[in-house]
């Protein structure tokens, strides 16, 4: 445990900015998930929830929780899995 009143304090801001992260990444997985597998199946809502999880990858990027080459990178992945299920379906 840390002495220094600076290091107790920053130690008490890690773990609230760990919680917020871990929070922030698994909805970004969640949302992502759910719009890969509407436009899976070829469901009506695949482009709703596709933009969805793009805004919310989007708003991540820019607080800083994933990188914006991370961003970029799943954004497209998504892209390129809801143009595939809507030329297959």
């Amino acid at each position: 445990m840390a002495n220094i009143k600076s290091q107790i304090k920053r130690n008490r801001q890690a773990i609230k900015r760990t919680e917020r992260n871990k929070a922030v990444r698994s909805e970004l997985k969640t949302r992502t998930k759910n719009a890969e597998a509407a436009a899976a199946e070829g469901a009506e809502n695949a482009e709703a929830l596709a933009r969805a999880a793009q805004k919310r990858i989007d708003t991540a990027a820019a607080k800083g929780v994933i990188h914006k080459n991370a961003a970029a990178r799943r954004k497209s992945r998504l892209a390129k899995r809801l143009a595939k299920g809507a030329a297959e379906g």
